[in-house]
């Protein structure tokens, strides 16, 4: 065990490699909503945090396994798709509670160019909210859609779509 009055122990989430402090400074410096969206080998969430003092403050989430059980989804709710849709169901639940406009927090995981992270991203700039990012890194229509998958889900989609804005 190191010792010494120099030996600075580093914070436990940094330690295990779960947060990046410098990266969440930078973001919370923005002062704006942080769009968080986390992917599991299961499901993706997707959440509108605000920054609190006193601890972080969900405004506004959907997790994917939600498309099942409300919008009779049949396929993976850990694909393209479902990231699309998920990332559009929080967004539409965000613009009822006022917000207009965030920023990605994609945390530790790795920026992969057309990845279910930029799908729900994707799915949030479709809703309606505002988010800086490159177009090159969101995935392709066709995707996003499952053809890719199989080519009855993109009706699917479309009726879930239909679902959530109410049409």
């Amino acid at each position: 065990m190191k010792q010494g009055p120099r030996y600075y122990i580093k914070q436990r989430r940094r330690r295990e490699g779960i947060t990046d402090y410098r990266k969440r400074l930078k973001l919370l410096k923005s002062r704006k909503i942080r769009i968080v969206v986390r992917n599991s080998i299961k499901n993706i969430r997707v959440q509108f945090i605000e920054y609190e003092v006193s601890g972080d403050k969900i405004l506004s989430s959907a997790i994917s396994n939600e498309l099942i059980k409300d919008y009779t989804w049949k396929y993976s709710t850990s694909t393209i798709s479902a990231a699309y849709l998920t990332g559009f169901l929080a967004a539409k639940r965000a613009l009822d509670k006022g917000i207009k406009e965030g920023v990605l927090d994609i945390g530790r995981t790795k920026p992969a160019k057309g990845s279910k992270i930029f799908a729900a991203l994707k799915g949030v700039l479709d809703a309606g909210i505002k988010c800086p990012c490159n177009n090159d890194k969101l995935p392709e229509e066709k995707r996003i859609m499952g053809h890719h998958l199989d080519k009855k889900i993109e009706t699917e989609v479309n009726n879930i779509i239909n679902k959530i804005t109410g049409d």
